[in-house]
């Protein structure tokens, strides 16, 4: 299509069910559309044509939220090219990509009469990879099964270590920094990394939230959304959750557009894909690339890796790139396939898919003694043979157009003509561009990381549930075994059970926190690299809507347990037993949380958890005393977290001097005397009297509760400084968490 005219854009939008039904629609819209213009043209970008579309709501008093209800809706976009800036042609190219890994060295046994280490060479992933891929056009990598496919996409997309890639990778003759890349580009992974209870349109707004600038309305957003689910053919699942195992859902096919949607919702100019048809049946995979083609159509350079495209979507790609072993065996369009490997002599039969001789010639190659080493000969001398004067041609084109602008300009122009590159803007009428690495400040982020969780947990209720009716029985239990304890020694030692078993419970139960994380960890990486938003924003976030859940529970724990034990310290005291309840949950969860960063693997979770929180209840002073832990032991018990919550309740409840647990004749208790008659007992305290010099009644308080404290070694530290450490444990746990995601999501090669 002409970038100098007008045109008219017509966006149809059915009700039907089936996916073939959709198929048909979906074609038909796409057919009518592209048959407007070459193929490899390119059209207005996306955001040109949701610039107009509140213009054209407006004026027909349709809001594309609200207009759900009708079968059949059509936008007429009216605009004229004249106004928009001239747009320059961009051009990714890649030159020599290399990349290499070390084999991990094989330990031999010394009296083998062998070295200790085998030093084996390097294993070459990519060998001198060049090409280049246009806007307006999609680039297809393939070959088998550890051919490299991925490894290339992952350098392009700067998913690999600058100090472990070789070669260069430029746009427009520039070399694109890391910052800007992030900005300007997307990846789709393979696997379709959603939240499960979310709807196809909730999954795409929140994205739209994140990727698009604060200066856009919200009417704006919800525009581009509506628009983006009938340019991704997703109407007729628009109201429906992603699902999971547990959950039905969207199809394969589109829980795969939905994929793309969220990383394209920016309207890139560069998106990398990884296998976008992996496991889909043939339908839905040549849905997704032409989904592909309109967003390459729409000004974007889209490369991917794919298996073994079938004639149809090969009809779609602009470029290939066979790959065997990391080495480029065939390089150019589709079109070519026949006369490269008629000259290379074994030309493809008449009837048979192109891409499927390709292939499966390569691998019965790969299987020879030389291996592909002729073809990849063959391939540089025919590109040398054949490309020149097409990419002398190409390559005067491009200067033409770009040897007076800058790749930023460029952008820039880009941007201005409505693509909306994660809240890019124009400063001023010569184009200077400003590219913030965020679309959005820390405080928007954290609201709608915030809302998005609590709307996919609101509809998971069985999970808050579950660990809530696990805290309830938890408190019922211990309710009914330790009920109305007394004053006596007997009382004491089950106060002391009861409160290192309570204490110890509050802490498991956090263990729930583990798989949180680590189900979303793929979705915040996957979000995090091409900076949707801060890790800082994602962490906060996280612990600021954990916090309430953590309130009822410590209220319903404390509220069972405290009066049913006959806990001391009245109103007063039931308030300081909840906030250590609340103290202890928080520690415990911010623990929890930090250690679901570290490991990646539930079960491993678990086990580690577990094991700690062992150690923990181990050195926090019930079993043994402070004053009784061995020196070079002492350290642990200072980590422990159930030593602070455990000693802080102790003083709760027993820090009243002028209360008395244990009175003359309660001496003997636990004791093999205490089974001897109270008139012996009676004698033995007068005979008491007399050694110690002072008078030893069956009422004379022996011991208070201040003398329980020091039994038990609890004299260093307040009851309420407990409760501040145990509070600054979890934002130090926080705080750590948000390091290990710093640190350990960098989601790079190296």
């Amino acid at each position: 299509m002409s970038r100098g005219g007008a045109s008219n854009l017509s966006l149809p939008v059915s009700r039907r069910s089936g996916e073939d039904e959709e198929l048909a629609i979906f074609n038909i819209n796409q057919e009518q559309e592209l048959q407007k213009y070459p193929k490899r043209s390119v059209s207005r970008t996306l955001a040109e044509l949701l610039m107009r579309v509140e213009d054209a709501n407006t004026s027909g008093n349709i809001s594309p939220v609200a207009d759900h209800h009708h079968h059949h809706r059509v936008l007429d976009i009216t605009y004229a090219c004249s106004s928009l800036p001239p747009s320059y042609p961009f051009v990714l190219s890649f030159e020599n990509l290399t990349y290499s890994v070390k084999i991990p060295q094989k330990l031999t046994l010394p009296f083998c009469g062998k070295s200790s280490v085998d030093n084996s060479p390097d294993k070459i992933l990519l060998n001198g990879i060049s090409g280049e891929a246009r806007e307006g056009q999609i680039m297809a990598v393939l070959g088998a099964s550890g051919s490299g496919k991925s490894t290339l996409i992952d350098a392009l997309a700067d998913r690999i270590s600058k100090e472990s890639l070789r070669g260069s990778v430029t746009l427009n003759g520039e070399i694109l920094e890391s910052r800007l890349l992030k900005v300007i580009s997307a990846y789709v992974m393979q696997d379709d990394l959603l939240f499960p209870m979310l709807t196809v349109e909730e999954t795409l707004m929140f994205s739209a939230e994140f990727r698009l600038p604060r200066s856009l309305s919200k009417k704006k957003k919800a525009a581009r959304v509506q628009v983006l689910i009938d340019q991704l053919g997703l109407r007729n699942a628009a109201k429906t959750v992603i699902g999971d195992e547990g959950h039905r859902g969207v199809s394969g096919g589109e829980r795969r557009r939905v994929s793309i949607g969220i990383d394209i919702i920016h309207d890139p100019i560069l998106l990398f894909l990884d296998e976008p048809t992996s496991g889909l049946d043939s339908t839905s995979a040549f849905m997704v690339v032409k989904v592909l083609q309109r967003i390459a159509l729409s000004g974007s350079i889209v490369i991917m890796s794919i298996h073994q495209p079938s004639y149809r979507i090969l009809n779609l790609l602009d470029r290939l790139i066979f790959l065997s072993h990391g080495n480029t065996v065939f390089g150019g369009s589709p079109s070519n396939l026949p006369e490269f490997f008629s000259e290379f002599g074994t030309p493809i039969p008449e009837n048979e898919n192109r891409t499927e001789f390709a292939l499966d010639l390569i691998r019965e190659l790969e299987e020879t003694p030389d291996g592909t080493k002729n073809l990849v000969d063959f391939n540089r001398s025919w590109q040398s043979r054949n490309n020149p004067k097409k990419n002398h041609h190409l390559n005067q084109s491009d200067k033409a157009n770009t040897k007076t602008v800058s790749l930023k300009d460029a952008i820039s122009a880009s941007v201005s003509r409505g693509k909306l590159v994660s809240g890019a803007t124009t400063t001023d009428s010569n184009l200077t561009p400003s590219f913030p690495t965020f679309a959005n400040p820390i405080w928007i982020e954290m609201i709608v990381i915030a809302k998005r969780s609590i709307t996919n947990s609101k509809r998971m209720p069985e999970l808050f549930g579950i660990r809530l009716g696990a805290v309830v029985v938890t408190g019922f239990i211990l309710a009914t075994m330790f009920w109305h304890l007394d004053n006596s020694p007997k009382g004491v030692q089950e106060r002391l059970g009861f409160f290192a078993f309570a204490m110890s419970t509050t802490f498991y139960t956090c263990a729930e926190a583990i798989p949180v994380f680590l189900q979303e960890r793929y979705i915040f990486m996957r979000e995090t690299a091409y900076n949707a938003y801060r890790r800082s924003s994602y962490v906060l976030a996280q612990s600021i809507i954990s916090f309430p859940a953590l309130i009822v529970l410590s209220l319903s724990f404390a509220a069972i347990t405290f009066s049913a034990v006959g806990l001391a310290g009245g109103f007063s005291g039931f308030v300081f037993f909840f906030f250590i309840i609340l103290a202890s949950f928080w520690a415990g969860s911010s623990f929890v949380t930090f250690l679901s960063g570290v490991v990646s693997h539930v079960m491993l979770g678990f086990t580690v958890v577990v094991a700690i929180l062992a150690y923990f209840l181990l050195f926090s002073g019930f079993f043994i005393s402070r004053d009784r832990i061995p020196l070079y032991w002492i350290w642990f018990h200072y980590i422990s977290l159930v030593k602070y919550p455990y000693e802080g309740i102790l003083q709760n409840e027993f820090a009243d001097p002028n209360k008395c647990f244990v009175r003359g004749v309660q001496l003997f208790d636990n004791t093999p005397l205490g089974n001897f008659p109270m008139s012996m007992k009676l004698e033995l305290l007068k005979s008491m009297s007399g050694v110690l010099g002072f008078n030893v009644t069956s009422s004379t308080c022996v011991t208070t509760g201040s003398d329980i404290l020091t039994q038990q070694g609890i004299t260093d530290i307040s009851k309420w400084n407990c409760l501040w450490i145990l509070v600054a444990w979890g934002f130090f746990f926080r705080i750590l968490f948000y390091f290990t995601l710093l640190l350990g999501s960098k989601n790079k090669r190296r």
